[in-house]
């Protein structure tokens, strides 16, 4: 291998910034945990000069020359880098990051390595003056990773059985540096201008377009892309491969570019039609024009998060681009379509305007989930997006209840902390929170606002209090009615940052109780928390942007709760009062008195006076009640009732959401009386509905969706019609070798059945060996972790890790979905724990990969002897192979709260379900009779 050497360049000064201290990338808190250690040593042995996890803000990068050649035979890689640094304050040393990139020292600088920060420092003999500009350059070389991040391998297989590999890249959060050295922090942005060797058989693919290729004696190419516009290092993207790609030209004039392995080239076309579609309604939306020639979007054949939004170059698993018109489902073409939507929405925000560092992850995660919606609800309206965004509020709730949680915004210093930020709470809860101040401005200030955040930010990092700022200058034109006790309404001037201050810098989110009396209604909030211990919910106060509709009229009225407790009057008595219309908030809401009890008997004999939204709302807050002591599991279940004439998919999927775990609690203990009871109630309340779908993929987006779920559903729990069905469906298809064209819809309930012998299983697993569509893949891989064969679901999870026939990036999937099953929850939780060390360093430490195995495989135990093995083995970790990782004291929250519900509730649902068994007797003899 290359060894690295290292050259400095002095220049000449040309000029002095005017304002040095305003173009310091970010005065950051540099009393992080790691000042307190020893001082570092380098690895040899001499005393390493920096102490921080953070690099210092002494020098800051301008521009980066890199060039990269990767073997694709040798599967190593090449490289050299001259980056020119602006001197802020006097310094003999240069401190950036390098990890597992191959080094030496070389005159006229020392070098000096510190793997545990993954730190480089650059020791030079001449004092580099504060205001100059110099040049560093540096060579390097490496493997590709054998994981999902840095530069690292992929591979695929073609239709002839050949092997092929590829290069490719993912530097988010902290990888760039295993590719070349740089200064790693999003703080540290920089015009990047690239030039990767290749061979004649391959194509090179980076931010910016190719502007010539030269070639080099024995035949290697040399592309060289143009200089990208000022970005961070973890953005910066180059691919090495043999794809192949198809292109449209935007109404701006932007060239997009799909490109995937030859063999599935001819799944790009939704996605490329999407992609004009979406960055041409960003282009509008925001008003600032991409700022790039050209938008790409890459399938990689191994890839571990869902997409990745550098800058020009977006790159996607296979399953989040590629469709087939005859094989893919309504739910993967609402997939693709977010996806792409989500990355593309990263193009302005978290690239064009970014955090000043990942403790405010969500101002990029956030927003982009957020836009997602508001964007394909206008792009796509056939996709029916606004049936799908409560989904994502009620994921963040469910961690956000627990103690473990953590604000919005939190401070995070190590790379696994960092990982750890990219979850449900910056994702989802950001966007929720973004969606409930959008509702209190209106759409049309907040739009305003955000528009003048991305211009005024344009190619700078940002804080929390920056996007409060731009809003609240908007807001000033706002009416936000506030009721008083003489009734009238009066105007108030929001002070964003005020409220969503509240919202952002501490965690969970609040229970608001409504007691009705007459006119008056008292509120009152909490912290709403699953624990045993009512202290932890002390000192929490939101300001709560409240509304709400009433019996006498369906005006959303609004109220900005900023108190504990306060009180508002109504013009009459009413009903019913519902709070939270749509859920548009981020909270939960308890009605003491008589208000459960009006809004189930509103429910059972006129649902459809609340939208689907609000009613999916009700069910999941009662049933969440249970949790905190606030409502009795009769008022939920009492509830839960009027779901037997539901049709909409969110009220049912969300009453699904809630009654199936209650009987997977249950597949955990020795009580199979009473968890087929509960089977047979829920079975019971949807059959209706389950017998009313037709096996056909007809009907709207969410119709479709709906119709998946609930075959599946039926198949699953023995619902015989559907067995029946099921059953024929897979013999004719197996008999046709698998030929027959399957409506994609129901092929999972299909394949789900077929998959409960050996022969059916053996027979799905050869299909999806051979196949080269994505989304029938997914399907089959889902179908076969569901079968009750549990030597099956072994060599599954097996055959997941060792990434030939399945990849492994798949594994995660794999392993929880086989942990959901009755008979393969023990061997996924053996699984976790055998392979652990394995896993951690595939998928790294703190990763949405690692922790989603954590709490999928173990938070549907409800067993004091599975928490006393859970805690025992992850007491047994270290530090460095995860022992302090969030997820896992989630794991433990939520194994003690199934525990606790289970002993508080299990008689009073037994109670309940007798009763209703009894009743049902006695509905069927008077009907008889």
């Amino acid at each position: 291998m290359t060894t690295l050497t290292v050259t400095i360049l002095v220049l000449l000064l040309v000029s002095f910034a005017p304002s040095l201290a305003a173009q310091l990338p970010g005065n950051h808190d540099t009393n992080d945990k790691s000042s307190s250690l020893l001082p570092p040593v380098a690895t040899n042995g001499q005393p390493f000069p920096w102490v921080h996890m953070r690099l210092p803000e002494t020098v800051s990068p301008i521009h980066y020359d890199l060039l990269v050649h990767p073997n694709l035979t040798s599967l190593d890689f090449t490289g050299a880098v001259q980056i020119q640094l602006q001197v802020f304050e006097d310094t003999s040393t240069i401190i950036l990051h390098s990890k597992e990139l191959q080094i030496a020292k070389a005159e006229p600088l020392q070098v000096l390595e510190y793997p545990a920060f993954h730190q480089l420092a650059l020791m030079s003999d001449v004092l580099l003056v504060r205001g100059g500009m110099y040049k560093v350059r540096l060579e390097f070389s490496a493997n590709l990773s054998d994981s999902f991040h840095g530069f690292y391998k992929s591979s695929y297989r073609t239709t002839t059985g050949e092997v092929r590999f590829m290069a490719s890249t993912q530097f988010e959060a902290t990888s760039a540096r295993a590719a070349f050295p740089c200064f790693d922090e999003p703080a540290f942005k920089a015009n990047f201008t690239i030039q990767i060797r290749r061979e004649s058989r391959h194509i090179a693919l980076s931010n910016m377009p190719k502007v010539k290729t030269v070639e080099l004696p024995g035949g290697v190419l040399e592309d060289h892309f143009d200089t990208s516009v000022r970005m961070s290092t973890y953005l910066v993207a180059f691919i090495v491969s043999d794809f192949q790609s198809v292109s449209k030209t935007t109404s701006h004039g932007v060239k997009i570019s799909v490109y995937a392995v030859p063999d599935k080239i001819n799944q790009t076309d939704f996605a490329l039609n999407a992609a004009v579609r979406l960055l041409d309604f960003y282009d509008d939306y925001f008003d600032i024009p991409y700022p790039l020639p050209k938008q790409d979007l890459a399938a990689i054949p191994d890839f571990q998060s869902g997409a990745m939004e550098n800058w020009g170059l977006t790159t996607y698993r296979e399953a989040g681009l590629l469709f087939d018109p005859n094989k893919s489902s309504a739910s993967d073409k609402l997939g693709i379509t977010m996806v792409i939507a989500h990355e593309l929405a990263h193009q302005w925000f978290g690239n064009l305007v970014t955090m000043q560092w990942w403790n405010d992850l969500w101002l990029n995660e956030g927003f982009a989930k957020f836009m997602e919606f508001v964007s394909v609800n206008i792009t796509n309206p056939e996709l029916q997006v606004n049936d799908f965004f409560l989904g994502k509020c009620f994921e963040a709730m469910e961690v956000d209840s627990l103690s473990s949680s953590h604000p919005v915004s939190s401070q995070v210093d190590t790379p696994t902390q960092i990982q750890e930020m990219f979850d449900d709470v910056s994702y989802d809860k950001g966007a929720c929170i973004l969606n409930m101040l959008r509702d209190f401005l209106t759409p049309e200030a907040f739009k305003i606002g955000i528009v003048r955040y991305l211009r005024r930010y344009s190619y700078q990092n940002t804080v929390n209090s920056h996007l409060w700022e731009s809003l609240t200058n908007v807001s000033v034109t706002v009416s936000v009615r506030v009721c008083c006790r003489s009734g009238t309404r009066v105007s108030v001037r929001l002070d964003v940052r005020a409220i969503m201050d509240t919202w952002t810098l501490q965690e969970g989110f609040p229970l608001v109780t409504v007691e009705v009396r007459g006119r008056q209604v008292r509120l009152s909030q909490e912290r709403y928390l699953k624990t045993d211990d009512p202290s932890q919910t002390h000192g929490f106060l939101w300001q709560v942007p409240l509304t709400y509709i009433t019996s006498s009229s369906n005006t959303v009225h609004r109220f900005l709760l900023k108190t504990r407790t306060d009180v508002l009057y109504l013009p009459e008595e009413v009903e019913w009062v519902k709070f939270n219309v749509d859920m548009s908030g981020y909270y939960m809401v308890h009605y003491e008195g008589e208000g459960w009890r009006s809004l189930t008997s509103l429910l059972l004999t006129n649902h459809r006076a609340l939208s689907s939204n609000d009613r999916a709302s009700l069910i999941n807050n009662a049933f969440q009640l249970v949790s905190v002591g606030k409502v009795g599991l009769d008022t939920a279940l009492d509830l839960s009732l009027y779901l037997s004439k539901e049709t909409d998919i969110m009220p049912v999927t969300q009453g699904l959401g809630e009654l199936v775990p209650l009987y997977k609690l249950m597949e955990k203990r020795d009580m199979e009386g009473l968890e087929n009871q509960m089977k047979d109630y829920i079975v019971e309340l949807f059959r209706g509905l389950i017998d009313r779908q037709t096996w056909s993929d007809e009907g709207s987006v969410s119709q479709r969706v709906l119709r998946s779920y609930l075959l599946l559903f039926g198949s699953v729990r023995n619902h015989p019609p559907c067995v029946a069905t099921a059953t024929h469906l897979f013999n004719k298809w197996r008999a046709s070798d698998g030929n027959m064209s399957l409506p994609s819809d129901v092929s999972l309930a299909v394949f789900a059945i077929g998959a409960r012998d050996p022969e059916g299983w053996d027979f799905l697993f050869e299909k999806y060996r051979h196949s080269q569509h994505t989304s029938v893949k997914s399907r089959i891989k889902s179908a076969l972790s569901i079968s009750p064969l549990q030597h099956k679901l072994k060599r599954l999870m097996e055959q997941s890790l060792a990434g030939e026939v399945m990849k492994t990036q798949d594994l995660p999937h794999v392993v929880i979905s086989v942990s959901r099953n009755p008979k393969g929850y023990k061997l996924a939780w053996d699984f976790l724990r055998h392979n652990w060390h394995t896993l951690v360093k595939k998928f790294d430490l703190g990763s949405h990969s690692i922790s989603g195995m954590v709490t999928g495989v173990t938070n549907q135990y409800s067993t004091r002897e599975m928490m006393d093995e859970v805690r025992g083995f992850f007491d047994s970790l270290s530090e460095e192979t995860g022992s302090g990782l969030r997820c896992i004291q989630q794991t433990y929250e939520s194994i003690e709260e199934n525990i606790r519900w289970m002993d508080q509730h299990l008689p009073q649902l037994k109670a309940w379900l007798d009763r209703q068994e009894i009743n049902q007797l006695i509905f069927t003899h008077n009907r008889e009779t």
